[in-house]
């Protein structure tokens, strides 16, 4: 008796030909339990090998190379695709890397037919939404934490299958935007390892009138005081949050009921980030808060100082110029230095910074939930230099991060564009060959 076929609900606006993703395929099989040991050069690709992001080798572990008897050794074009466990289930990759490998028993190895499927096309639908619900709804098996990947119904599926040609094409349109991507990644890699140095030195050496960082430490000990903070120059005091500012407060409860379509900002944990000192809102939500006094408390200014004060502590904010009328709710702590006495950016910088960070990750109250109360915010110390010297550095560690910012949006704009573009591909909404001419036109008027 011959199997149910199911066909994938993938739009298919070209009218391709419906094909099973057994006859698209060679070999669809899982590997089998590896025998680890400390070295070898043959090494095992298990689930976190098959990252989101592509093949990732440096997971693999060592497997003896006395036991190679039976082993599934994957080839280069081989899609692997995960077959086990809540989460990872499902996620595909193409393997393209040199070097010996097996397959483990949670990743099947599809190995597409060279004049059927090309195995960056077959990855990609992989990934499609339609096809990972179809995925969860016909081939996973068993309870929430103990799925497995069932071959037979993935074997009968049945996906629109455009010409091995246009396939190609479609290779060609995904590697260039992943080479985009990869390469706006590594840029965003390069600026945080060079953040990482200049606000080590720029917050523990500072910068001299001259504009030039003072030598270390070790090298001219004559310039530096020991301080709660570590050694900083002698020029810079050490003082609390609350001695250099106006307030020390923090958001009230019970804002969901002025939560509107529009009006103010409202800026919670999520709208902070660890990657820059300024906060971004990626899911915005807005209030129209009452406009007596406790309800106009919180409302934010240019300058002000932000820390979250519950769940993920100490990730710090400067409202920056132009946000517009916001508030903050509970968890979030509002601090409105004097303007007049210090840099608002500086002292986000430094709070932000390794040695606050180390100091303020100590401080959680005693109990069930992790959290810093007002006093204790109040009582965070931070290095002041001079006004003139507190301004060189703001303004050196914001370039930095205005750069991280801006690579972090190219990235996600690529990100966006490919996905976009890959559902027009893949459902055959938009015809690749015509946008490879297209392509090739504009780089050759160019």
């Amino acid at each position: 008796m011959s199997e149910p076929e199911l066909n994938v609900d993938i739009p298919n606006e070209a009218d391709w030909p419906i094909q099973s993703v057994d006859s698209l395929c060679s070999l669809i099989s899982r590997g089998t339990a590896p025998v680890y040991v400390e070295y070898s050069e043959v090494l095992a690709i298990g689930q976190r090998c098959v990252a989101s992001t592509g093949f990732a080798p440096n997971f693999a572990r060592p497997h003896s190379h006395r036991a190679m008897r039976n082993v599934l050794r994957p080839e280069s074009g081989d899609v692997l695709l995960n077959s086990t466990g809540t989460g990872t289930i499902g996620r595909s990759v193409v393997f393209n890397a040199p070097g010996t490998f097996i397959v483990d028993g949670h990743v099947t190895v599809m190995r597409p037919r060279a004049d059927l499927a090309d195995s960056r096309w077959l990855n990609s639908v992989l990934r499609m939404p339609a096809l990972q619900r179809h995925l969860e709804r016909f081939c996973f098996a068993g309870s929430t934490n103990q799925l497995e990947l069932n071959r037979t119904p993935l074997r009968v599926s049945r996906l629109p299958t455009p010409h091995i040609d246009d396939q190609r094409a479609m290779g060609l349109v995904i590697d260039a935007l992943d080479t985009a991507i990869y390469e706006t990644e590594a840029i965003i890699a390069k600026l945080k390892a060079v953040k990482q140095g200049l606000q080590h030195d720029l917050l523990t050496r500072g910068i001299t009138a001259n504009g030039e960082q003072r030598p270390a430490q070790a090298e001219a000990p004559h310039l530096y005081k020991e301080s709660p903070l570590g050694w900083i120059p002698k020029e810079w005091d050490v003082v609390t949050l609350e001695s250099l500012s106006k307030t020390v407060t923090s958001g009230s409860r019970d804002w969901a009921r002025f939560y509107a379509d529009s009006g103010a900002l409202f800026v919670r944990i999520g709208n902070l980030t660890r990657e820059h000192i300024n906060f971004r809102y990626e899911s915005t939500i807005y209030v129209r808060p009452p406009r007596n006094a406790d309800g106009q408390r919180t409302r934010l200014e240019s300058g002000d100082i932000l820390i979250s004060i519950t769940a993920d502590l100490g990730i710090v904010g400067v409202v920056p110029d132009g946000l517009g009328e916001a508030y903050i709710n509970q968890h979030i702590a509002l601090v409105r230095p004097d303007l007049d006495v210090v840099n608002s950016r500086f002292i986000g910088h430094y709070l932000a910074g390794p040695i606050a960070q180390t100091y303020i990750s100590k401080l959680n109250d005693a109990g069930a939930k992790a959290g810093i109360n007002l006093p204790t915010i109040r009582g965070l110390v931070t290095a002041k230099p001079l006004r003139a010297e507190q301004d060189l550095i703001a303004t050196r560690l914001d370039e930095i991060d205005n750069r991280l910012q801006n690579a972090t949006s190219e990235s996600a704009k690529l990100r966006e564009l490919k996905a976009g573009l890959m559902d027009d591909l893949l459902t055959g909404r938009v015809r690749v060959t015509p946008l490879l001419a297209e392509a090739a036109q504009q780089k050759g008027s160019a």
